[in-house]
């Protein structure tokens, strides 16, 4: 029913900067977004989130450094990654749930297919 897919990754050196871009197609009306991304033999992480009405989170390794935002006219999901470190090398995943809980616990309902970041030092 909701499909979203993710684009915008791909090679970028230590402290340097990418804009990831998440759009959904079908009823994606009221769904609140965010971004996860895993790395080999790492835990899968939740780096922000952003609701259909107020309320943002992020992770706290990337306060200050990324910004998460939406485009509800384009049904649309933006992470603006500035200053990136090589520890963050992933695969970014766009995810969507109408319920808060479920997406900022990592069980929504809606995922992209994934994005490779690579920072390289």
């Amino acid at each position: 029913q909701v499909q979203l897919v993710e684009s915008g990754g791909g090679l970028v050196q230590a402290g340097g900067s990418l804009r990831l871009s998440c759009g959904a197609s079908g009823s994606a009306f009221s769904l609140h977004m965010g971004w996860y991304r895993q790395a080999p033999g790492k835990e899968r992480e939740l780096v922000a989130a952003i609701a259909s009405g107020p309320g943002i989170k992020y992770a706290d390794s990337v306060k200050g450094r990324f910004a998460i935002s939406r485009d509800n006219a384009k049904n649309a999901v933006y992470l603006q990654m500035n200053r990136l470190k090589p520890e963050e090398t992933a695969i970014y995943y766009c995810a969507a749930d109408p319920d808060w809980l479920r997406l900022v616990r990592g069980e929504a309902g809606y995922w992209g297919q994934g994005t490779q970041v690579t920072v390289s030092s």
